[in-house]
């Protein structure tokens, strides 16, 4: 494992868990990073009129989505200390295998390739504070499947699974930060 991949904390789970929340509370504190792929590539498909959307072209979205993800890594190596990622290049072979598709050769690839801390963050499913959006349309039942998915392609990894408490964002964070160890926080 890598010295950078030490410093790559996973943030995964369904939708709707609270991921983006505490992704955007570590970056209040000066966290660095990465947005969900998923999220920017819907944003970005609907602003050009694009095809590559979950619900016309399920593949085509999976092979951006690893792309940003691959590229989210390459990124996070130029960072100093801690770079906390909201999901990770196994997201999207988890995103295929609960689609029922295929999944290509270098998606698995890529996954063994580009490695992240053990310890990978879960969110787990939480009907209180679940919603959809113009980028969000899948139901709760849908955001429990895709949790178990992609928490099974991080265990068949050989990722430790750590769940965060469904909790305020700032217990959840200070928990996340535990798990990261003794992270100091970033100067502003």
């Amino acid at each position: 494992m890598s010295v950078d991949s030490e410093r790559f904390f996973v943030l995964t789970g369904g939708p709707g868990a609270g991921k983006t929340s505490l992704i955007s509370a570590l970056v209040e504190a000066g966290f660095s990073t990465t947005p969900e792929a998923g999220r920017a590539i819907i944003r970005q498909q609907q602003a050009v009129g694009g095809s590559a959307l979950p619900w016309l072209d399920p593949p085509a979205f999976a092979e951006l989505m690893i792309g940003f993800d691959m590229n989210s890594h390459r990124l996070a190596a130029d960072s100093n200390g801690p770079v906390f990622f909201d999901r990770g290049v196994p997201d999207t072979v988890g995103y295929l295998r609960l689609s029922g598709l295929p999944v290509p050769a270098h998606m698995f690839a890529a996954a063994d390739e580009l490695r992240y801390n053990r310890r990978v963050l879960v969110l787990p499913p939480w009907s209180e504070i679940f919603g959809q959006d113009a980028e969000r349309k899948q139901n709760f039942a849908e955001a429990v499947r895709t949790f178990e998915a992609v928490t099974s392609v991080y265990r068949d990894l050989g990722y430790e699974l750590v769940e965060v408490p469904r909790a305020p964002v700032e217990v959840r964070m200070r928990f996340v930060l535990a798990i990261a160890g003794d992270v100091p926080l970033p100067a502003r």
